[in-house]
Order: C-alpha cells, then structure tokens, then sequence
C-alpha cells in the first residue's frame, strides 16, 4: 500500500480540523476546536485504482503569537493551503505558509482550500488575491466543511497529483 503524508497549513480559526473531520468521519461541528500542535488522521482511499493511505496532519493555525514547526512538513508529499475569505488577512497568511512549504517540503504537491464558500456572501476576497491565486500553479478549491461542498474533491485532486509526482511513497 502506497502510504501519503499530507499537511494541512493555514491561520487561525480557517477551517482545517473542520475540513479534516468533514473528509475522514463525514462530520461536522460548529463548535470551535483550537488544534495544539498536530493532529494526525488517516484515511484509506482508492485513487485511479490504488490503495493509498493518507496520513493526514492538522498542524495548529499560524498567527503573530505561534509560528510553523517546518520539522512537520518534512516527509509530505503534499499540502492543503486553507484560508477563510470573510478574513482577508488569513488569504495573506496562506501566501505566507506556501512560501514556507515550498522550502521545507521541496517536490510537494499542493492545493488552496477557499473555505467557507458557504459564507460566500461574507467574502472579502481582494483583486489582487484572486490574481495571485490564479498565478498559482495549483488546484484552488472552493470549499465548506459545513456542508462538505468540494471536501472530498479537495483530497482526490491531492491525492491524484502526489501519486503522478511519486513522492514520499512508502
């Protein structure tokens, strides 16, 4: 069995733990759940008729008091960048943490996560962020753990492009 550590990277209160419980126990709780430090799920899944089995890392929310342990990136063979558009500031933190991926997970595929689409009337989503996301030579996903909207396609289109780039197969 191919075996895929994936991170999820993001700031403060974005949704990641939410998206992580939505994809692995189709669950989905409104109360806010602080992560501290990681929280490692797994899932089997199939992708293009293979077994995989994704380990899945919650690594806790970034802002100006915690920063990126990079040592929890080392190993993945991908990420999911998560970012809250009613918080313009938590789409700059997500530039932010993809630099930071780039340099500790170098080969790692990734995918933007625009969560809470279910908020979309609450969107702040700057002009000069939505060019940036389009420059991005990544899938960008608009998703809601709420009401599972694009979750599992989310990790499919992950888990996809790990397997064509092979790495961190174990």
């Amino acid at each position: 069995m191919i075996q895929k550590k994936i991170c999820l990277l993001g700031g403060f209160a974005v949704g990641k733990t939410s998206l992580v419980r939505r994809y692995v126990e189709s669950l989905f709780d409104e109360r806010y759940l602080t992560t501290v430090g990681v929280k490692i799920d797994k899932k089997v899944v199939e992708i293009d008729g293979r077994q995989v089995n994704l380990m899945i890392w919650d690594l806790a929310g970034e802002d100006e008091f915690a920063k990126l342990n990079g040592s929890y990136l080392r190993g993945a063979s991908g990420f999911i960048l998560v970012a809250d558009p009613t918080r313009p500031a938590t789409v700059e933190k997500m530039f932010e943490l993809l630099q930071k991926a780039q340099q500790s997970a170098p080969g790692a595929r990734g995918v933007v996560a625009l969560n809470k689409v279910d908020l979309l009337d609450e969107w702040r989503l700057e002009e000069a962020y939505q060019q940036q996301l389009q420059a991005l030579d990544m899938p960008v996903l608009r998703t809601s753990a709420k009401t599972g909207e694009e979750v599992e396609a989310l990790f499919v289109k992950l888990s996809s492009s790990m397997l064509l780039g092979g790495q961190g197969d174990a």
